[in-house]
Order: structure tokens, then C-alpha cells, then sequence
């Protein structure tokens, strides 16, 4: 059995960690839909009719989300959507970076341990929903997390196991919609200020 589990320590528009659960061979069936699906999303000015995603927020955003892409073909990740050097015709200096997804991606990769920011899908797959759970649970990051899966019991597990501040079943974290309560946990805490400083005090 195959069960898509994402873990979310942001949104598609700044970081997302994708984890699957099972065989290889239909996660990477999976990620092939997710490519095409990518291709098709409009990367413009973030006020033009129609677009999906806008510019990073400068060139130094834009230089370092290039760069974490980088390493991760450096260390050994597959690049199945490559989105650097985008420029859409309008926009042809704007700090833009297209989808990208990039797989067979390990958790000592820079690329996973850094919060990247931008529209990069993390893909990391693992075998049972155990390791899963302790994969996100060693992640120094734990903003929200998400699952999807047609099993109860799965779920459950998987909600009473998981260390993050939101979890979703089926459903998207709800951030950063503000009718939402805001939350964090680990580093997602004001940059781990608050766990600094509490650890500080043991």
C-alpha cells in the first residue's frame, strides 16, 4: 500500500517538504503528474490577471534559492523541474524562479535542512509511516504539517506521533490565511528564539 504523506513547513509559494510512504517506483509516478502539473502554473507579476506565483522578494532571495538548487544536484538530488533563470517577457529583470521539484532527496541535503523560500518541492521518500513520523520529528522545524492518506488508522497515528504545531488530515495547513491562529514549534518559533532562550534556562 502507498500512502502520500506531505509534511509542510511553509506554503508552495515559500517552502514545501514533500515525504512519501511506500514504493519508489509509483512515488516517482506520482511526482511525474506533480511536474506537469507545475509546468502549467503562470509565473508573472504578482498583480497580473491570472498568475500563480510572483518574483521572490529580491536578488539575494533570488541568488540563494538558486543556489540551495544547486547544491542539491551537488549532493546527489534529482532536478525534475528546474526553475532557475526564469524570466517571464514582461519581466525580464524581476527576481523570478519558476516551479521547481526535485527529488531523491536525502535529509543531510542543504536543501532539506534550510528553509529554502521560494516555489521549490522537496521530495524525500521513505518506507513505513514510522519513519515518516521520525523524519519530520527530527526536522529542527515544525510549523505545520500535513497527510494524505485513505487510512483512519494511519491518520490517527500519524496525528498523535507528529511534533508540529498544525496538522492537517487530507487538508492543507490553514496558513498564512489570517482568519487562522498563527502558531510554531522548534525553530519555527521566532527563529527558535523562544527554544533558545528556554534552553538557556535548564
Amino acid at each position: 500500500m502507498w500512502e502520500p504523506c506531505l509534511s509542510s513547513f511553509g506554503s508552495w509559494p515559500n517552502t514545501q517538504d514533500l515525504v512519501t510512504v511506500g514504493d519508489e517506483s509509483q512515488s516517482q509516478a506520482w511526482l511525474d503528474e506533480l511536474v506537469q502539473r507545475a509546468k502549467q502554473l503562470n509565473v508573472n507579476g504578482g498583480f497580473e490577471e491570472g498568475a500563480d506565483l510572483g518574483p521572490v522578494i529580491s536578488p539575494g532571495s533570488r541568488q540563494r534559492i538558486e543556489g540551495l538548487i544547486a547544491s542539491a544536484q551537488d549532493e546527489g538530488a534529482s532536478i525534475l523541474l528546474d526553475g532557475r533563470g526564469y524570466h517571464p517577457k514582461k519581466y525580464p529583470n524581476g527576481n523570478f524562479v519558476g516551479p521547481t521539484i526535485i527529488s531523491n532527496v536525502k535529509p543531510h541535503m542543504r536543501c532539506y535542512i534550510q528553509e529554502i523560500f521560494g516555489p521549490v518541492l522537496v521530495a524525500v521518500n521513505v518506507a513505513t509511516i514510522d519513519e515518516a513520523i521520525k523524519l519530520i520529528n527530527d526536522n529542527e522545524y515544525g510549523n505545520g504539517v500535513a497527510i494524505f492518506t485513505r487510512s483512519g488508522p494511519t491518520a490517527a497515528r500519524f496525528q498523535n506521533h507528529i511534533d508540529a504545531s498544525q496538522i492537517g488530515v487530507n487538508v492543507p495547513i490553514p496558513v498564512p490565511l489570517p482568519m487562522f491562529s498563527f502558531t510554531g514549534n522548534k525553530k519555527s518559533i521566532a527563529g527558535g528564539g523562544v527554544n533558545i532562550s528556554m534552553e538557556s534556562q535548564d
